[in-house]
């Protein structure tokens, strides 16, 4: 029995030398690290920043637009930092958005801002600079009151519902009674009989939060309008012979009634760069809310499910009708429509975000494979986080202060 025992620990020995010689013979720097989806969010975030925030102001670069800054792009770098816990980037992209875009007038925020034809930088009022994108003052807004529940300074909540009161009274439309979020403050006011709406702006999950900490307006309604506005255009042929069951990029409302109608011009109806935002929105609402509307609405758009079915990849834009419009794959598209797999088809999420997006994550560099354009970069890195549970609703851990509306 001894001599059986003591075979058992020369033959342990033998096995651990032998293992010693394979790694220390071994090119390890072929070794994949260990890596987690938290490391990736966090690693991703530190070179975003690198690239992407300008040295001294963070001011965010859309270097594959000449370096502009839109409202948007501030209000994702806000989200993003608060969701890392990064209170000086939070706090450094906040101030500048204030210096930079906020309004004279009011707690709106100018969309774009670069360098103009003589030169200055500023904003770009020649191209309609000045007016609004109403999806990133309400980003703004939920990343304010997410850093007043990460790090209690009251004047966060303060500043949100400012922000609040402006795009209630200056984006928000009412028809027949009822409250519908346009895509700029130019809508509620102009003589046109209809208003410019972009689906994927629309945000169920924020307008909850809203509610909570500013009782002088009714977000549920705009919780139910939303819902409404973005079913009826995945349902609608919008000019097109039929619908695929996929949302619109844009669409007018007609301010009277209610109907929806395509714009026309430039903005499109196609589901593309601005849409593929809607179904992560939808999904967010469905993590943190259990909405059954979300999970209904999602489960409409199955044309995705068949095209990746069919082809194994997913164009980033498609017309109204289904058409593939430009055969080519983004990292951004993936990272939006994430939200529809994970939510309506979940046999397939697995292998789309094995596929398209974790595997954009080189851990032996702890960043991306390749640089990813501004865009691309934001919306992987949102996609992951939904896919992880890993953007969680942080107003749960609001002060009893936040309840307060003054």
């Amino acid at each position: 029995m001894r001599l059986k025992f003591v075979g058992y620990l020369l033959l342990g020995a033998a096995l651990l030398v032998l293992l010693a010689v394979i790694y220390l013979s071994s090119d390890r720097s072929r070794i994949p690290l260990m890596f987690s989806p938290t490391q990736i969010l966090g690693a991703t975030w530190g070179h975003y920043k690198e690239e992407y925030l300008e040295p001294g102001t963070n001011r965010t670069l859309d270097k594959q637009r000449e370096n502009v800054t839109t409202s948007e792009g501030q209000s994702y770098t806000m989200l993003r930092a608060v969701w890392q816990g990064d209170k000086e980037t939070f706090d450094a992209s906040w101030t500048w958005t204030k210096d930079n875009l906020l309004h004279d007038d009011d707690w709106l925020f100018a969309w774009i801002f670069g360098k103009r034809s003589d030169g200055s930088y500023g904003v770009l009022a020649e191209r309609g600079g000045n007016s609004t994108a109403s999806d990133a003052d309400q980003d703004i807004a939920l990343a304010l009151i997410f850093a007043y529940a990460r790090w209690q300074d009251p004047a966060y909540i303060g500043e949100a519902r400012r922000i609040l009161d402006d795009i209630w009274e200056k984006e928000v439309i009412m028809i027949q009674g009822k409250p519908y979020l346009a895509a700029n403050d130019l809508e509620k006011f102009s003589s046109s009989e209809t208003a410019i709406i972009n689906p994927s702006y629309l945000a169920p999950y924020a307008y909850r939060i809203f509610a909570v900490v500013d009782s002088n307006h009714a977000w549920e309604g705009l919780i139910d309008t939303s819902y409404d506005v973005i079913g009826r255009s995945i349902e609608l042929p919008l000019g097109a012979p039929e619908s695929a069951g996929l949302a619109p990029d844009w669409v007018r409302i007609n301010k009277a009634t209610g109907e929806l109608t395509p714009t026309g011009g430039d903005l499109t109806t196609n589901f593309g760069y601005d849409a593929l935002r809607m179904p992560w929105r939808l999904a967010l609402d469905y993590q943190w809310n259990k909405e059954e509307r979300a999970r209904e609405t999602l489960s409409r758009m199955s044309f995705l499910s068949r095209q990746w079915k069919e082809r194994g990849t997913l164009s980033t834009t498609y017309s109204h009708d289904g058409t593939v419009l430009g055969d080519y794959e983004t990292p951004a598209f993936y990272g939006g429509v994430i939200g529809y797999f994970i939510v309506a088809d979940k046999a397939a999420a697995r292998n789309v975000y094995e596929q398209k997006l974790g595997s954009l994550y080189n851990p032996d560099t702890n960043d991306w494979k390749q640089r990813l354009s501004y865009y691309d970069d934001n919306w992987a890195w949102f996609g992951i986080g939904l896919y992880h549970n890993l953007l969680p609703n942080l107003s749960d851990n609001l002060p009893a202060s936040a309840f307060l509306t003054p």
